[in-house]
This record gives C-alpha cells, structure tokens and sequence, in this order.
C-alpha cells in the first residue's frame, strides 16, 4: 500500500493520481472538520472542495517528508476564516449544523435531568460549540471531535505543545461556562465524564 509521504510526494511532482488518492484519503476528515468551523454542510462540502483545490495547485511548494494533512488543514483553515469574515461582513449567521447534520437543537424546555436522558445528548455539545470564539472551536474540534493527540494538534496549528495545553484548558473552561448557564450545574459533572470525548488518555 503506497504511504501518505509516497502519495505527497508523487502528488507533488505533478501526479493528479496521487494527488486524488491523497482527496480519497482526507476528504470526509477535511469535510467534518469544515463543517466544525461553518456550522452549514453545504458550505463545508463547498469549503473542503476549494481546499483541495487549492492545495493541489500549490503542490510544488509542499515541503518533501512533511506529512499532508497538517499543510492542507492550514489551507482549509484559512478558507473557513475567510468564508467566516465574509459572513459576518454581511451580517449573516451559520449557528445551526445541529439541525442540518442531522442532530437535534436543544429544547427551551430542557432542563439538566433531559440532557443527561437524551442518547443524542452530544448535539447539544455541538450546538454550543458553534458559539465560542473560534479559536476556542477550532482547538476542542482538533481534540475531541478529530481525536487528535497533542502533538498532532501542535503540528497542525504550529504551535508548542505547552501552547496547546494552555489553549484547550481555556476552550473547556468556555465550553462548560456555556452549558452550565444553559442546563445548570448538573451537566458539569456530564461534561466532565467525557461526554464530548472519547479519544482516549492525554497525550
């Protein structure tokens, strides 16, 4: 089976084989963490597509031995930010992935006992999730959702692995600052027992 360094690097001495190969292999990855950013799926499935698209036609500056996904997230990143900007520039939102990816937006109703009941109950992480400044979005998705290590989350956004603690303790604080106002004190110890995780130990 031809590696991800072999795919990347074939794919940037011109092989549009390789290259769809290396579209095959992060295309679901890229749309999951484009919709993370845009809340909609038809502009995730739009912004992944122009990633890619991008990232191919600047294959020649990727660096030989680095590894893909890393180089293109910053690509895709760069287009969600910037579809972002132009959002807020027209004054339009895009806050409600949790209905149109299928999950199910949080009743007024609901009270601390529902959220604990309900086996969706991630959606409602999901939907406060779209609210938080984005940097504080961007590093719980890496984590939780991506399932990134530490140091996998240090190589994508370029940072020192201490900067990536210090920001996902922020993120979390801001995350459970948000649900707690919403559901009460109860869900802090649900938040707390990994409802939003599922990545297995620190590292």
């Amino acid at each position: 089976m031809v590696s991800d360094a072999d795919l990347s690097e074939l794919a940037r001495r011109g092989d549009m084989r390789a290259f769809e190969a290396l579209v095959e292999l992060y295309k679901e990855r890229a749309y999951m963490a484009a919709l993370g950013f845009v809340g909609n799926p038809e502009d995730a499935l739009d912004l992944s597509q122009e990633a890619f698209v991008r990232a191919f036609r600047a294959m020649r500056r990727f660096r030989e031995g680095a590894p893909f996904y890393p180089w293109f997230y910053a690509i895709l990143r760069n287009a969600c930010f910037n579809h972002l900007r132009r959002l807020r520039t027209h004054g339009e939102v895009s806050l409600d992935a949790a209905q149109e990816f299928g999950f199910d937006a949080a009743d007024q109703a609901d009270g601390p006992g529902r959220l604990t009941e309900r086996s969706d109950a991630r959606a409602y992480v999901r939907e406060e999730l779209g609210k938080l400044d984005p940097a504080h979005r961007e590093i719980l998705l890496l984590r939780h959702f991506e399932g990134l290590s530490y140091r996998e989350i240090a190589d994508v956004l370029s940072c020192p692995i201490g900067t990536v603690m210090s920001r996902l303790y922020a993120a979390r604080r801001a995350l459970r600052k948000r649900m707690v106002a919403r559901f009460g004190d109860e869900c802090a110890q649900w938040l707390e027992s990994g409802a939003s995780a599922g990545t297995g130990e620190e590292r």
